[in-house]
């Protein structure tokens, strides 16, 4: 078409804008959720911070804001990192987890860190739960409802030095409702200590290998099983190539199907296998 006829401009008509005029519509059952809500504080049934958490998704506080809503939206809980925290901000963070959840994942706790917390649960939260592995703990209160997947994760270890990594990732896929097989030194200094494993790693749905050093162990049942391996770089090893180097670089590289996580990346596997444990157990569901 033209942009002129008979030798005049085409005559445009204004339209009002769509942004300008657009009306903005409220959800009613957003607003009657949120007057439940404020209801339910103004009554002390529910506090502040789960409040925000229900409205928000997260709560702040002077600590730091913690992700209320991740569960839901992820399908992971989030995990509060202990290292560079102060135990004040510790105990912060943990109130509003439980305040919100019902449930408190940590990673990378310190001993003084864990002393600090056991003192602090023990007065504000007397009737938690504690497990703790490791440097990760997990803390719920009684009214936690505990998920179940039907699904089996094996979390397998090179050696002993690799064990406080796994830790972290088997107690993320317990929290999830896994099953969790735990397998431990069998790494391939002594190859007959691995193969001996292999018809029990075959169970699995997800199978979680923390190695260190060159990181091979992976890789070899990478190669034996037909279930998702979840390479996990642990730094212990020394010289060139020490701190998980040599383990991140050789599982990168391997020629067997494998994930790689980053170096020490506990909860992370564990959140890998999770979700795809989850799947799973949809499908079987």
């Amino acid at each position: 078409m033209n942009a002129r006829r008979a030798g005049r401009p085409l005559a445009v008509t204004a339209r009002p804008s769509h942004a300008l005029s657009r009306r903005v519509r409220i959800d009613p059952s957003r607003t009657g959720r949120m007057r439940d809500i404020l209801e339910a504080v103004a009554d002390g049934t529910l506090s502040p911070e789960q409040a925000e958490g229900k409205l928000a998704g997260y709560v702040t506080t002077d600590a730091g804001r913690f992700d209320a809503a991740r569960k839901q939206r992820r399908g992971i809980p989030e995990a509060i990192l202990a290292e560079g925290k102060t135990t004040a901000q510790l105990c912060r963070l943990v109130d509003a987890a439980l305040e919100t959840t019902d449930r408190a994942l940590l990673t990378r706790l310190s001993e003084t860190q864990c002393e600090a917390l056991e003192a602090h649960l023990a007065d504000a939260w007397p009737t938690a739960d504690a497990e703790r592995r490791s440097s990760a703990l997990r803390i719920t209160t009684p009214t936690f409802e505990q998920p179940s997947l039907s699904a089996r994760i094996t979390v397998v270890t090179a050696g002993a030095v690799d064990e406080r990594v796994a830790d972290e990732a088997h107690l993320v896929c317990t929290d999830a409702g896994a099953t969790v097989d735990r397998i431990d030194d069998i790494g391939v200094a002594a190859l007959d200590r691995t193969l001996d494993q292999v018809e029990r790693i075959r169970e699995a749905d997800v199978v979680i290998v923390a190695a260190g050093r060159e990181g091979a162990l992976p890789t070899v049942l990478a190669g034996l099983v037909d279930s998702p391996v979840i390479g996990l770089p642990v730094s212990s090893g020394y010289g060139h190539g020490g701190d998980g180097e040599a383990a991140l670089a050789g599982l990168l590289q391997s020629c067997t199907v494998l994930s790689v996580v980053n170096v020490d990346a506990g909860f992370v596997a564990g959140a890998q296998a999770t979700l795809i444990a989850r799947t799973l157990d949809m499908a079987r569901n």
